[in-house]
């Protein structure tokens, strides 16, 4: 070893990359802590407790009802379940092409509709048990959870799609500056 060489010299390469930051969670258990968070799982919940009870009912004389109510609670714990699982991990960053507001805003819409419709049909034809009875008021329940999403989300946000009065709009900056070029990028006398 020659002398300077030792222990203490400094090296020669340095880090030229930065470290990733926080890769070892790709969930965000966080988001069930917000508002919004906290409405989806309480959705999710509700959805799922009304199609269980619904379930579980041994016969029915007006069986279309029914069914339309169980095809709405299941849908909506399966894609509210789907919602919450995109929303609360690294995929949503992933499938970042996709507007997940508007896709959460209108889906939330729709479902708040079709689960008030079922729970009115099902209330409306049902064999008067008390497990029918209890299934239609967690429809209901659920209908309440969607739609106060739904408000909530206007009242913070207004309607998806359009710009609020009170956000600036955003302009390019530093395009004020730019010159358009006004040489051509190759000199007809040296193109062959």
């Amino acid at each position: 070893m020659r002398e300077g060489q030792g222990n203490g010299m400094e090296e020669v390469y340095q880090q030229t990359t930065e470290p990733i930051q926080n890769t070892d969670s790709c969930c965000d258990l966080g988001y069930l802590r917000t508002r919004k968070g906290i409405l989806k799982l309480l959705q999710v919940i509700l959805s799922f407790v009304a199609f269980i009870l619904e379930e579980i009912v041994q016969s029915c004389m007006y069986c279309h009802a029914l069914y339309f109510f169980e095809f709405v609670s299941c849908s909506a714990f399966l894609l509210t379940s789907f919602l919450l699982f995109v929303l609360m991990t690294s995929l949503k960053s992933k499938l970042n092409r996709i507007d997940w507001l508007l896709v959460d805003f209108s889906y939330t819409v729709v479902i708040t509709m079709l689960f008030l419709i079922a729970a009115i049909v099902f209330a409306a034809q049902n064999d008067g048990s008390g497990l029918e009875k209890t299934s239609v008021a967690f429809g209901f329940l659920a209908t309440i959870a969607f739609f106060v999403d739904v408000v909530l989300r206007i009242k913070k946000e207004g309607l998806p799609g359009k710009e609020r009065e009170d956000k600036p709009v955003e302009t390019k900056k530093g395009s004020e500056n730019v010159k358009p070029e006004t040489e051509p990028l190759n000199e007809q006398a040296n193109v062959p």
